[in-house]
């Protein structure tokens, strides 16, 4: 087939080249049109199911909704976990499905069970699924200040709720938006019980008055001469006063009228959450992308709309204000690694013309890297994947390797064309024939490298979980970039050397000045080797075992940390503390943080917003923290960090500090937001929590732990109502009644909606705040048959406490204890933590379990290890077909164990751990340090076939020097394109490749430098059988 597209090639110039110039284009066109991203689609299959309980007790919630729920839901097929939290008036179920299920189909599963549940939820209780988003979804945070003295929060949330909210939703790519802080306004009617006594209102008449008010009813069509009228009556207003006015009953002729018996208010709904922005309050809303989307593309459209709405504010509101916007993130990562790509062609064109000496070769090797890349776009295009950090790694890291296919076949043009122009003019050969002829003699070497590095890298598609979908993308833009360039190297490569080399000047001279010194030092060297070959094994198996034996002893970590440009500071107070404490404490953080010289801005989030899916109670705060780009930071991330904390640590409040991103992917990993999860199951809340707080004492004391917490589950006040039954049946009234009438008047009752234009309020029926402490309670009047009597009579109230949120993950109830590394490897905590979990003696029934991302990263080092094996026995197999010889194929496989020597030297000093990162460039160092040894093997075998040589050490030194240049320049030109990783290291977008860099870049090195020397004295020693065989093979193709 290569013979076949190479005689084509050279037939069809002309076509090949205008060919290569429109898939260029097209390529290029493709290119700037596909979505990026920062991360492949990292979601896992997630249904959240919401359901909210006006004001019941998390015990409540547990037993009468999450449980119900839990149960319908544990069955269905591809569920691998249901977690869920219930606290107080709110539960929520995590359902995860395993990866390959497709979430519509997920989705769907879980509405049929919903609707079909048989266990019945509370009345009055709907559950609801969550929107689809993505964990990268929260991709922006708008805030708007609030300044008291100019507008009211209430305004600020009608104009967020109500233009700003919809205006958002419509942008099409945001699957919600959620606005939190501000006051949202309702009508509020507060009822006195003993004036309603006194006029002899019930709160029933109360109630029904109130239901239909203000709405308008139809009245039908009239005909009438012939047209046809429309009957609408209305009773539609929003004035305070016509609700005032309204009419209950009348007694004795006079009408009692609603304000003469309650409170009728414009006031605040109850709030559960709250918002500021750099020290003042504000209402923020998080916009959530739907999966697919583009970021980059949203959040311009966004701030394209944000533009549009500035014009029209309400005086005395401030402009919103962007608070988290992930795009700068992208931006900054994508531009990064497009600069380190542009870097790395100048990198690799430097070391080429070093080699080649000339500019015309050099421009026909470096031809092969853009129509590679864009290749790799319309594949990129056909499945649909994104632009983001790991694909560009994927390239990033091939690029080097993409010339290395162009480069042995102009290398092998140069070298015939300069022995064609030995010769004498009449015997010259025609240009066609020695280009054809040079390009297929290397053709199967070419061919067999390729293959090769391509079977290295299916061990990354078989990566479990979360690594295989980060590292999967950039195994396929490594494969199709590389497979492009192989059809390069026989299409357009040998084109341009046809129409380039023949006329070249210098094919008179011989190598180039640097090459001949060199070879000269080579040369001796070589000779000095092949003298003594025991003693060159003998050293380099010395090499080999130090640097396996120095593996086990590396710390180990999931991923490098990401560098997001942003924090993100979680506050912990004691559940029980009201909403205004809270923010009152998280103010102050926000002004202790602001104070930092890095940071450029901080947003506060207490509370839960209305919408959210996180079940956070009053007492959880979290900061967005905007820090300088990383040009302008002086100190490091850490140290930023350490500042903060050191700030931070006067107050009352456990403080975690991370990331949005690698916090979320932490959430998805074990459902708590830190690297490691210890979670202690049982069924007696008491008990949980005192094992807990017994392991955190031990577990403090392992050095290198962080923000060690555990969860905050601990006893809420609550003030309880007895009711008593046998005092209730003396006065002749049922028991539940009492509830109910209890219900809708304490906790209030959303009797009706008022609309005003677009906008809709609620009409909330409640009692004043101080009607509603112990004292209050005791007060109230309740209706009997036998008249009206306080609620004392018939009920004891009492303060008392139960818990404020109950976990279960799997139908069991649990308590997590979470933790970080920070300054020691996380396998050496987790070791420490495991022996910690052995000893700890726990009552009947009880388990402990270990999560988060180390377990992640333990089942992929695992996996790697068995399909590395795998992948080797492949990479022999077809070595033997090529040589048909054991030995020359193990031979060429000693390049792996010496490319090892130098990775494990480069990881020792740049302080590496080793991660996941680290082992994708063990794998893909294994494929490109074979291509050295087949390029010197099969030379040595074309030598003895077609030159005439017989096996001795003057062949094997032969051999050696003329394939030093091209053996030099793959390598090099494969390292040196990965320099531009190597620096800066902390950049956005970089981090997770900086790893896969050094180890390439340093077991290349140590590879090629070893292999120079160890594969010819190999050959020597064991390669005269074989070798001799195969010459005798004279009828084959060129090896």
């Amino acid at each position: 087939m290569f013979k076949w597209l190479l005689d084509n090639s050279l037939a069809n110039r002309m076509l090949v080249i205008i060919a290569s110039v429109v898939l260029m284009a097209y390529g290029a066109f493709t290119l700037s049109q596909t979505p990026v991203d920062v991360f492949p689609d990292l979601n896992k299959p997630t249904v959240t199911i919401m359901t909210e309980a006006g004001g019941m007790a998390a015990e409540e919630v547990e037993q009468l909704i999450t449980f119900p729920l839990e149960t319908t839901m544990n069955g269905l097929p591809g569920v691998e976990s249901v977690r869920s939290t219930s606290s107080a008036g709110l539960s929520f179920l995590y359902v995860t499905f395993d990866w390959s299920t497709d979430i519509f189909r997920a989705r769907q599963l879980v509405s049929e069970r919903l609707s079909s549940m048989e266990e019945g939820i509370a009345e009055g209780v709907v559950p609801r699924m969550g929107p689809i988003s993505s964990i990268m979804g929260e991709i922006m945070q708008i805030a708007i200040p609030v300044d008291p003295s100019k507008i009211s929060p209430m305004a600020v949330r009608e104009y967020a709720d109500w233009v700003l909210r919809p205006r958002l939703l419509s942008v099409p790519g945001v699957a919600q938006v959620i606005p939190i802080g501000g006051e949202v306004r309702q009508f509020q009617v507060q009822p006195n019980t003993a004036r309603m006594a006194e006029l002899g209102i019930t709160h029933d008449q109360l109630e029904s008055a109130l239901k239909g008010y203000s709405s308008n009813t139809s009245g039908g069509f009239l005909e009438l001469n012939g047209r046809e009228y429309l009957i609408r009556n209305l009773g539609r207003t929003s004035r305070l006063d016509d609700l005032k006015n309204l009419a209950l009953a009348a007694k004795g002729g006079q009408p009692i009228l609603l304000r003469q018996i309650a409170e009728v208010t414009f006031a605040a709904a109850l709030k559960r959450g709250d918002a500021g922005f750099e020290g003042k309050p504000a209402v923020i809303l998080g916009i959530q992308k739907q999966p697919t989307a583009d970021t980059i593309a949203l959040t311009k459209s966004i701030e394209d709309a944000l533009v549009g709405l500035k014009a029209s504010l309400p005086a005395g509101m401030e402009a919103p204000r962007v608070t988290f916007r992930q795009a700068s993130f992208i931006e900054a990562s994508i531009t990064t690694l497009q600069g380190k790509l542009i870097g790395a062609s100048i990198f690799v064109a430097v070391i080429l013309f070093f080699f080649l000496g000339t500019l015309r070769p050099t421009v026909i090797a470096l031809t092969a890297i853009p129509v590679s890349i864009f290749i790799t776009a319309l594949v990129f295009k056909y499945f649909g994947l994104s632009i983001n950090t790991m694909t560009l790694g994927g390239l990033a890291i091939a690029i080097g390797g993409l010339v290395d296919d162009a480069v042995v076949g102009v290398e092998n043009v140069l070298r015939r064309l300069k022995a064609d122009r030995a010769n004498h003019p009449h015997s010259r050969l025609h240009p066609i024939e020695i280009v054809a002829h040079a390009t297929m003699e290397v053709r199967s070497a070419i061919l067999y490298a390729t293959v090769i590095i391509v079977l290295v890298f299916i061990p990354l598609f078989a990566l479990p979980g979360l690594e295989g979908k980060l590292f999967v993308p950039l195994g396929i833009a490594f494969i199709v970039s590389t497979l492009a360039s192989l059809v390069v190297s026989v299409t357009i490569t040998p084109v341009l050397s046809f129409f380039l080399l023949p006329r070249m000047k210098n094919l008179d001279h011989g190598d180039t000045k640097v090459l001949a010194w060199l070879k000269a030092r080579y040369r001796n060297g070589l000779e000095t080797v092949l003298e003594r070959p025991k003693a060159a094994i003998v050293a380099a198996g010395i090499a080999v075992v130090a640097a396996t034996a120095a593996v086990p002893f590396f710390p180990t970590t999931f991923l490098p940390p990401f560098n997001e440009g942003t924090l993100l500071i979680g506050l912990r107070l004691n559940p029980g503390v009201t909403l205004s404490e809270s923010s009152a404490v998280a103010r102050q953080a926000e002004v202790l943080v602001s104070q930092v010289p890095e940071v450029t801005h901080v947003g506060r989030r207490s509370g839960r917003a209305e919408l959210d899916e996180h079940a956070e109670g009053v007492h959880v705060s979290e900061l967005d923290v905007g820090l300088k780009s990383t040009a302008e930071l002086t100190r490091s991330m850490d140290e930023v960090r350490a500042d903060i904390r050191a700030r931070l640590s006067n107050l009352p409040a456990a403080i975690e500090i991370g990331q949005p991103i690698s916090h979320r992917i932490d959430h998805m990993l074990s459902g708590v937001r830190s690297q490691i999860a210890i979670k202690i199951f049982g069924e007696d809340l008491d008990a949980l929590r005192g094992q807990a707080e017994a392991l955190r004492q031990q577990l403090a004391a392992i050095p290198g732990i962080a923000d060690l917490q555990i969860e905050k589950q601990v006893l809420a006040p609550q003030i309880k109502v007895h009711i008593d039954y046998a005092a209730a049946a003396q006065y002749g009234v049922p028991a539940p009644q009492v509830l109910t009438t209890l219900q809708s008047l304490v906790e209030g009752e959303k009797i009706t909606q008022i609309v005003e234009g677009g906008r809709r309020f609620a009409l909330v029926v409640k009692l004043p705040e101080t009607a509603r402490s112990i004292d209050g309670l005791n007060q109230i009047l309740i209706e009997t048959p036998t008249g009206r009597i306080p609620l004392s009579k018939i009920a004891t109230i009492e303060d008392g406490d139960g818990p404020n949120q109950i976990s279960r993950d799997d139908g069991k109830r649990r308590i997590v204890l979470s933790a970080n590394a920070s300054g020691r490897a996380l396998s050496e905590i987790v070791a420490d933590i495991r022996k910690v979990v052995a000893e700890t003696k726990l009552p009947e029934g009880y388990f402990i379990t270990l999560g988060g991302q180390f377990q992640a990263q333990e089942e992929a080092s695992r996996l790697v290890g068995l399909l590395s094996i795998v992948s080797l026995v492949l990479m022999f197999v077809v070595l033997y077909s090529r040589y048909k010889s054991s030995t020359l194929s193990a031979l060429i496989m000693v390049n792996i164990p010496l490319a090892l020597v130098g990775a494990v030297i480069g990881l020792w000093l740049s302080g590496q751990p080793l991660s996941v990162a680290a082992l994708v460039g063990f794998i893909t160092l294994a494929g490109i340090s074979v291509r050295n040894g087949i390029l010197k093997v099969s030379h040595y075998i074309n030598l003895m076939r077609f030159e005439g040589e017989s096996f001795d050490k003057k062949m094997i030194v032969r051999g050696s020097l003329e394939r030093l240049s091209p053996v030099l320049m793959t390598a090099l030109v494969t390292a040196f394109a990965l320099a531009p990783l190597l620096f800066e290291a902390e950049q956005p977008g970089t981090e997770v490749l900086h790893p896969v860099a050094v180890v390439i870049f340093s077991g290349l090195i140590s590879s090629t430098l070893l292999d120079t020397f160890l594969t010819p004295v190999l050959f020597w020693l064991f390669g005269r059988k074989d070798a001799e065989r195969l010459e005798n093979d004279k009828d084959a193709e060129a090896l």
